[in-house]
């Protein structure tokens, strides 16, 4: 199987996922995603839109979710290196509020899953980080919501302090902020 998942959390819902990569003096090859291997790992969602950013080190991007429509991403560096951060947002889960992070990169090739009731971040820890995200849910604005990268209610140890944020995400809410909305109802378990 070209895929292994390395590692779980929260129950098996996040999921770090490892490619099986061929290399040889060319380079290498390998599949980045393939839905019916992925079924069997247990990602039934179906992917409807890429996105693919870049970052200088010492950026955060996130804690960014989205509710209407749900989406899941499934993360990759593809160049570079990154911290990337799942923090499990269901309302009614004894987890709720607890985060993971991995170090992935374009050496170890390591995936992040992490489905609609999740929020998602990184910090990139090189210049030029280049994140593919494969998303279960077309973007929409009115629908997404994002948590201060440093809200002591999580307490994410990130590999730096003071980051480059975006006016956006410099003025995220708190997780508490984010409880209080109906909206937050919507994660389950």
């Amino acid at each position: 199987m070209p895929f292994e998942v390395v590692e779980t959390f929260f129950d098996g819902v996040v999921k770090v996922i490892k490619p099986i990569v061929f290399e040889d003096h060319r380079g290498y090859f390998m599949e980045a995603y393939r839905a019916d291997l992925f079924k069997e790992l247990g990602i039934e969602e179906p992917f409807v839109q890429d996105n693919q950013s870049l970052s200088r080190k010492g950026v955060i991007r996130g804690l960014h979710f989205q509710w209407d429509p749900p989406m899941g991403k499934l993360m990759r560096v593809i160049r570079g290196e990154a911290f990337l951060v799942a923090i499990d947002l269901r309302y009614d889960s004894p987890t709720l509020g607890k985060w993971v992070g991995i170090h992935a990169s374009e050496d170890n090739k390591l995936m992040l899953w992490a489905p609609a009731s999740f929020a998602r971040g990184f910090a990139a820890l090189t210049d030029f980080t280049e994140i593919h995200y494969k998303c279960t849910g077309i973007y929409n604005p009115k629908g997404e919501g994002s948590i201060k990268w440093d809200d002591p209610d999580i307490g994410i140890e990130w590999p730096f302090d003071n980051p480059i944020l975006s006016e956006k995400d410099a003025k995220a809410m708190s997780l508490k902020d984010w409880l209080k909305k109906p909206q937050s109802r919507l994660f389950h378990m």
